[in-house]
């Protein structure tokens, strides 16, 4: 059995796409990045502690998938905005500026452990206040890291874009089908 370390129904989607059954499962973990802790290594340790966290609960023989997403801008990591003023924050740093997302993949399975990472750069357009205060009202923003959704009415704003689409939504599904192949995975 593959447990899916994510409340995302986006990543759950994504992973159905691969054909990979799964049941998802909510991991309660502190994304805190430590002072002195690059965005990678936040990335990948939030991704391992996720999948660390759902292994403690299920049974020892069971496949654990975890994903952690950041939106980065001048090294400063964007969590998912809480209130319209943070929100608003992090799109004005965003608006007109190239900014990268990358998401850490994580495999867990009796023990061993196989981890990737994708990282994207998205360039916005300018944008206007009445725009965002729009896009604040239609909810969209909301669990969201860096408070927009790639997949969403947000993506009119994207000038610019390289990398993978699958992995600024939450789960880079090349790097995930390697793990899987890595990692001996089979359903």
């Amino acid at each position: 059995m593959l447990y899916l370390a994510s409340a995302s129904p986006r990543r759950s989607q994504l992973l159905t796409q691969l054909g990979i059954q799964h049941v998802a499962m909510a991991s309660q973990v502190p994304e805190v990045r430590a002072c002195n802790e690059t965005a990678l290594a936040y990335g990948y340790r939030v991704s391992f502690d996720k999948a660390f966290c759902v292994a403690k609960q299920v049974p020892t023989d069971s496949w654990i998938l975890a994903a952690d997403t950041e939106v980065i801008i001048e090294d400063d990591t964007l969590g998912q905005p809480e209130t319209e003023r943070d929100f608003l924050e992090m799109m004005h740093r965003l608006s007109g500026n190239t900014h990268a997302v990358q998401t850490v993949v994580t495999l867990m399975h009796q023990g061993h452990v196989w981890q990737n990472h994708q990282l994207s750069l998205v360039t916005f357009r300018p944008l206007t206040l009445d725009e965002l205060q729009s896009y604040w009202q239609s909810h969209e923003p909301l669990g969201k890291a860096g408070g927009y959704a790639i997949q969403g009415k947000a993506q009119a704003w994207i000038a610019q874009f390289q990398g993978s689409y699958s992995g600024v939504m939450g789960l880079p599904l090349y790097e995930t089908e390697q793990l899987f192949k890595l990692a001996g995975f089979a359903q």
